[in-house]
């Protein structure tokens, strides 16, 4: 199995690209949002002043690894431009650009239909993927893109049940499509803030400057995890441990890690190349919540031969069975 990694501007310490030296044979892709293109997670990079320059020399050093790029446009809303010319001009002029530099990705990743159809203008030989945001849950919903997309990330809420993991591989290959998924991420199940808190990122540019309302927690993640509790909660989500990603093998071609914003994304990387993590499960999703419930930890280890709630998750009835895996794995360290 190889993965797609997320680019992080990193402001101290090795350069992602540095990191990544050591772990070049299990790398097919980097993923990358360039500086003031919405995307699916803040803009921080567009905080610096040298953004653009920095992105640039390490996607070059990234591509000296023979390592794929993929351009993220997967922002959840682009507003009023969101069909625009200006927009397409946009799109056209950082192809350009990219282009001119020997930084032509070889793949796009999109929510945005408008983005697809642009691209697959404007870069014929592009692969076109359709994002993770973009929920992709059923095979009809595949067919109303098979023109548009070459590849799709499977909605993660759906990712741990093997047997539909395989009849979207099956259509899949049939399709001469490409399946991929995402192992790490640290979202709810099935979140009913998905698509709010999507746009609220889209728009973080603007978000930053306004004076927001200091009683509301947009993230229900947070809202459900800041006392130390709902522990079922992230064991229910859809996170894979290193341990089984050998188990996707037959079925997808591409895993993604979530590493864009996470605090330490060398250990995620690590783990993952390795197929193996002796740790705190909670340090290995983005986001990372080990912070919310320590000194609470989930022993990866004694996760060993545990089946972890698949397709029952999708309609919870409280069995009590996560309490039990729970009771065998949590720790508290320092006690």
């Amino acid at each position: 199995m190889k993965f797609a990694v997320g680019f992080q501007y990193r402001q101290q310490g090795e350069l992602f690209s540095e990191m990544l030296t050591d772990y070049a044979d299990r790398i097919a892709e980097v993923y990358f949002a360039y500086p003031e293109f919405a995307s699916g997670r803040p803009d921080h990079g567009a905080n610096s002043s040298c953004a653009v320059e920095q992105i640039e020399y390490e996607l070059e050093q990234i591509r000296a690894m023979h390592i794929k790029l993929d351009l993220l446009l997967n922002g959840n809303c682009y507003g009023q431009w969101a069909i625009s010319e200006r927009f397409y001009r946009d799109i056209a002029r950082l192809l350009e650009r990219l282009s001119d530099n020997g930084l032509l990705p070889e793949i796009i990743t999109t929510t945005s239909p408008f983005a697809a159809a642009a691209i697959r203008k404007l870069a014929p030989a592009m692969e076109i993927r359709a994002s993770v945001n973009m929920r992709l849950d059923s095979i009809t919903a595949l067919e109303y893109l098979l023109e548009k997309f070459d590849s799709f990330y499977l909605r993660r809420d759906l990712q741990r049940d093997l047997n539909i993991v395989a009849q979207f591989s099956e259509w899949s290959k049939k399709h001469d499509k490409k399946l991929c998924l995402l192992a790490n991420s640290g979202c709810l199940r099935n979140c009913p803030y998905q698509t709010f808190h999507d746009n609220l990122v889209a728009h973080d540019s603007d978000v930053r400057e306004i004076r927001n309302h200091a009683g509301f927690m947009p993230h229900l993640c947070w809202e459900r995890y800041k006392d130390g509790t709902n522990l079922a909660d992230f064991l229910r989500s859809s996170w894979i441990r290193p341990e089984d990603v050998h188990k996707y093998e037959p079925y997808c071609s591409t895993v993604k890690l979530a590493t864009r914003q996470h605090s330490n994304p060398r250990s995620v990387i690590a783990a993952y190349c390795a197929e193996r993590f002796d740790g705190n499960v909670l340090d290995l999703t983005e986001p990372c919540y080990a912070q919310a419930f320590a000194p609470k930890i989930i022993d990866n280890r004694l996760l060993d031969g545990v089946e972890l709630p698949g397709s029952c998750a999708q309609n919870c009835t409280h069995c009590g069975r996560c309490q039990k895996i729970l009771e065998q794995a949590v720790r508290t360290i320092g006690m």
